[in-house]
Order: structure tokens, then sequence, then C-alpha cells
């Protein structure tokens, strides 16, 4: 097993190095694809490239665009449904633990282990084993959930959020004001995710649930404010017909502070950092998630 997880990661390794050239031959194959289409003669650096004449031929639109290491991330999404274990920082609190079983009600087909003393790489090792496509991982700070992590099984990425204003269900209110648990499989609202950042981020997290059925009455939101994603859960009727819609918040509730992007596992220490938030930078250049816009109304 672990011979076979070595040589998968090193052809995935393989296959993203060569996003370069692939890049390269894209951006040639676009300037010998717009003289054609313009009637106009191929760039002189261009016209001994036969080989590249005769790929812009036999392309479609499908094609012609380069696929890159995050296609292979999730390649299987949708075809498979998605497996998470869900475990917590070594000695956790009630409170953490109590965090920990309403993630799992949140996440569909999710299971909530005790850490104990094992290690990282045990962990994703022995997840991979038992065909677990997620592991996440929440910490805390003097008894309050201040942390989670979100890695892919088995090439990663691996997503790093600051867990703030946690919420649990009795908090929210009491047993007849959030209803009960719903097991259905809920339709997902991304709400201003809408860079390229935004989009990898929203990727991460929407790919830990399953696809959905039409008639499913459970919704679960991210929404981007002011750099903060806010996570709710909400289950709804229509007592009157489609024109009235009561929606009914069954938790839990928190806000996730993106901070670090890894192309690995959580296991892998020197894995490739593909984007982390820098404090000390200038505001005006940080990546966005996506358009500054005010609060969100709970």
């Amino acid at each position: 097993m672990l011979k076979r997880n070595v040589r998968l990661r090193k052809e995935y390794l393989y296959r993203k190095s060569l996003e370069g050239q692939a890049r390269e031959d894209y951006e040639k194959k676009l300037k010998i694809r717009k003289a054609l289409e313009e009637g106009k003669p191929i760039p002189t650096d261009l016209k001994d490239d036969l080989k590249l004449k005769e790929q812009v031929e036999l392309e479609d639109d499908n094609t012609a665009v380069p696929r890159s290491h995050i296609d292979d991330e999730y390649a299987r999404a949708g075809e498979i449904d998605p497996k998470i274990c869900l475990t917590t920082s070594r000695d956790p609190s009630s409170r953490l633990v109590q965090f920990s079983k309403e993630l799992s009600n949140l996440f569909p087909n999710s299971t909530r282990i005790n850490r104990g003393g094992m290690r990282l790489d045990e962990m994703v090792e022995t997840a991979q084993r038992h065909d677990f496509t997620d592991v996440i991982v929440v910490h805390e700070h003097r008894g309050e959930p201040d942390g989670m992590v979100v890695c892919h099984l088995p090439y990663g990425p691996t997503a790093y959020f600051g867990v703030f204003n946690a919420v649990m269900r009795h908090d929210i209110g009491s047993k007849r004001e959030v209803g009960t648990v719903s097991n259905a499989y809920p339709h997902l609202i991304m709400d201003n995710l809408s860079t390229k950042l935004g989009e990898r981020i929203g990727n991460v997290l929407k790919h830990l649930f399953p696809v959905p059925s039409q008639d499913a009455k459970r919704i679960v939101t991210y929404a981007n404010r002011n750099e903060y994603i806010s996570v709710r859960n909400h289950v709804y009727k229509q007592p009157k017909g489609a024109t009235s819609i009561e929606l009914t918040e069954i938790g839990p509730r928190f806000e996730l502070k993106p901070y670090q992007l890894k192309l690995g596992t959580i296991d892998q220490k020197h894995a490739e950092r593909e984007w982390v938030l820098r404090s000390f930078i200038r505001s005006a250049k940080k990546p966005k998630l996506g358009e500054t816009t005010g609060d969100l109304d709970v």
C-alpha cells in the first residue's frame, strides 16, 4: 500500500511538472489559431512548428484548454460521494468535541473518530486505507474552536482556516426553534467567492458535499463578507406553496478565515504552498476571495 501511494504521488508530481510546457504550447497554439481565423500569415517563429499546426486542426473547444493539477485533484468529483474522516486535536475539551459532533451533522457521509495519540501521517495513511476522500481536523484555544484543516486525499490540496464566532445548535435557540437535524444532502450557496482564489477555496469546500436531490429541503451557505466566509445551515419549507418560504437555521454557525493553501496532504511538511495570507503585505496587493461587501445579515 505504501509503495503504491508513493508511485501515485510521483506520477501526480510528474504531471504537475508538465504544466509549464503545456501552458507555453497553449499560448503558441492560440497565436496560430488566431492567425488562421483572421486569414493572416502565421508568425515567423511558429512557421516551422508543424506539430503544433496539426494539433490546432485536431483540437475542439474541450481539448484546446490545457488541464492542470487542479483537475486531477478532483477528477472523480461527482462520480463518487465524498467520505470524510473528522477528528480533533489531541486532548480536546468538551466544547470542541461538541463542535466536531455538529460538524459531522453538517457534512454528510462524515465519520467522527477520536484522535487519541495518533500522528498526522498515521491518520492520513489510515484514512487512505479506508477509502476516505477528505480529512478534517478541528483545533481549539482555551476551549473555544479556533481552527479547521481540510485535507483532500490522496494528493491534496490542504486548506487551513481560522474559526471564529462558533455558535452551537443549543445556543441558537430551543429545540422547537432550531428543529431537528436533517440528514438530506444539502444544496450549496457559494456567495461572493468570485476571484481565482475564491473559486479555489470554494472548490475545496464544495467538494465536501455529495450531489443533492432536486427536492432536498436543506441549504448550506458559504457567504464571503470582508474576507470572512460565513457558514450557515438551514432547512426550509413552503407552507403556502412556492410563493412562501420559511427558513429555519439548524446550526452550527461559524465564520472561516482562510490563511493557507498547500499543494499536498496535511502530513507533508515540505509540500508547496500555493497561497499564504501575509498580514504585513499592503491590502491593495493581497489576493481577495471576492468583492468587498457589507456584513452578512443573520
